[in-house]
């Protein structure tokens, strides 16, 4: 006699969750950790960035946009282009020098020692940012490695120490590996039977250079700028030890508002505001744009 067994196919199926709840039962560790870490934290600096003058201790009461009105003053016009000055000529002498490092070692270095090269290239970044820039300090002062090599090459020894020289030189120092990594990552991805078909059609490696290489690698070229432009924004250490009095930046007059002694948080906040703001249009015209050119290039 044949036994009939209960199927529990209907039963399991009517204690599943719906359809449209299971992307959001699978986002929800990720969208509970931004909303704790990143959209909490934000509302509450928006929310001190609209009480003007407020310290430590005092009562949280919204009243307006004076901290803002105050930031576009002639006298911070000075911090805020310094600021984007750092940042934008950082992402330049990154990809100024880290374009050729990049490709020698995606395409010039045989494959079984390219991650050595990479680990050796990246090793400073195993040590603390201040350490680096304190030790530029023993490169860059009067009397530091760069001038005794100057003198000793009958050439003038130069002052840059505390200038805004000495903060592009260590803000360059620091992000260049950043970039290097961005971009030997496209690099790899570079389809050499082009260049080779360049070659055969009688392109010369300049025109090749010009004409495939750089718009296979646009999509990195722009992903490393962004990491480094927005690292520079937010860049503390290297203005504060490198560049003195005279280099006061966006990061180093937040902090000054909030932990210096001027202890103002709403026009500290007022200030963190603009830099998410800052940094959010970056990645806005980033994702707008960036995949575009790489498609578009290649």
């Amino acid at each position: 006699m044949a036994t009939h067994f209960p199927s529990l196919a209907p039963e399991s199926e009517s204690k599943t969750s719906p359809a449209w709840l299971q992307p959001l039962l699978m986002l929800a560790p990720a969208g509970i950790w931004l909303v704790l870490m990143l959209v909490i934290p934000t509302l509450l600096i928006f929310q001190l960035s609209l009480v003007p003058g407020i310290r430590p201790g005092q009562v949280v009461n919204p009243s307006g946009l004076d901290n803002y009105f105050r930031i576009f003053q002639p006298d911070y016009w000075p911090v805020l282009l310094r600021s984007l000055s750092f940042s934008l000529g950082t992402t330049f002498f990154c990809l100024l020098l880290g374009f050729p490092v990049a490709y020698w070692i995606a395409l010039m270095v045989p494959k079984r020692w390219q991650n050595l090269v990479l680990l050796a290239f990246v090793l400073p970044l195993w040590t603390s940012s201040l350490l680096r820039s304190y030790a530029w300090i023993t490169i860059l002062r009067p009397t530091g490695l760069l001038n005794s090599a100057l003198t000793s090459l009958g050439l003038p020894p130069l002052d840059i120490l505390n200038r805004e020289p000495a903060v592009l030189i260590g803000m360059t120092y620091s992000l260049l590996p950043y970039m290097v990594l961005i971009l030997y990552a496209s690099l790899e991805k570079l389809d050499r039977r082009l260049l080779e078909a360049a070659a055969d059609l009688g392109a010369t490696p300049r025109q090749a250079f010009w004409k495939i290489t750089v718009p296979q690698s646009l999509t990195g070229i722009a992903a490393g700028g962004l990491l480094v432009f927005i690292t520079c924004m937010g860049d503390f250490v290297n203005p504060e030890v490198l560049g003195g009095a005279s280099s006061m930046t966006i990061a180093r007059l937040v902090y000054n508002q909030f932990l210096g002694a001027t202890q103002n948080w709403g026009f500290g906040s007022a200030l963190s505001m603009l830099l998410i703001l800052i940094v959010s249009i970056a990645i806005a015209l980033l994702l707008k744009y960036g995949d575009r050119s790489g498609a578009g290039g290649v």
